[in-house]
């Protein structure tokens, strides 16, 4: 469902910025932080670290929410944000918490 409309308090609604880092060589290419990333900010890259596994990339124009699940669940501690502040979001977008459900 598509708003038409946006909210009038749009401008006191503030979303946190997480700036994501990931220590390539660190990575053992789990994929536990791509799996799990709310907002799909984390995608498994083309190429290989030295070990030879493939880590985690960040995908273009979607942002991090600054949530630290990533850095919770990877085990090889190859992963970490560093808080980028809050900002006004340009649009509001509804969450779609039943996908796939007719209703």
């Amino acid at each position: 469902m598509a708003l038409w409309r946006q909210p009038l308090d749009r401008d006191r609604i503030r979303i946190a910025h997480g700036i994501v880092h990931i220590i390539d060589d660190r990575c053992k290419g789990c994929g536990f932080c791509v799996e799990f990333c709310p907002q799909g900010t984390l995608a498994i890259s083309p190429h290989t670290n030295a070990k030879g596994y493939h880590p985690p990339e960040i995908v273009p124009d979607v942002h991090c929410i600054n949530c630290g699940l990533c850095t919770l669940l990877c085990p090889d501690f190859a992963i970490f944000i560093e808080d980028g502040g809050k900002h006004t979001p340009d649009k509001v977008i509804p969450i779609q918490r039943y996908e796939g459900r007719d209703e």
